[in-house]
This record gives structure tokens, C-alpha cells and sequence, in this order.
């Protein structure tokens, strides 16, 4: 498993992007990087990949009866 959380679209890591910053403070995460990797559902375990809203946007919205996730 990677330690390495990023979106794999614009590759920016949690506290680089506003949204996480303020979510992980709101709900008393430690950084926003614990934020994603419990609560961003498009977080993948497996690469440390998540794609941020903007990015999810632009992918599309991408979903699955499964759920989806990054690669």
C-alpha cells in the first residue's frame, strides 16, 4: 500500500487542496490527509489515489453499482 495520498488526476496531496484542509479540521481529523483515507470515497487503499471534487468532475462523475474508486 502506498503512503503517498494524492488525487491522480491534478496530483495535488490532501493539505494542498482548501476543501480537505477545512473538512478534516471540521470534523477533528489530525490532517487532512486521515480525512481522505477515511472519509473520500473514491479513495483507493491499494495506490493511496483518490480523485479531488474538481477532479471528479472532470473525470465525469465516474460511479459503479460497486462503488468507485481511483486507480
Amino acid at each position: 500500500m502506498s503512503n503517498d495520498v494524492r488525487c491522480a488526476r491534478c496530483r495535488k496531496v490532501p493539505h494542498e487542496i482548501q476543501e480537505y484542509v477545512e473538512m478534516a479540521r471540521e470534523e477533528g481529523y489530525a490532517t487532512p490527509e486521515a480525512f481522505v483515507r477515511d472519509q473520500e470515497g473514491t479513495f483507493n487503499s491499494a495506490t493511496g489515489h483518490f480523485l479531488c471534487t474538481e477532479c471528479y468532475i472532470a473525470a465525469g462523475m465516474p460511479s459503479s453499482p460497486a462503488g468507485w474508486v481511483a486507480t
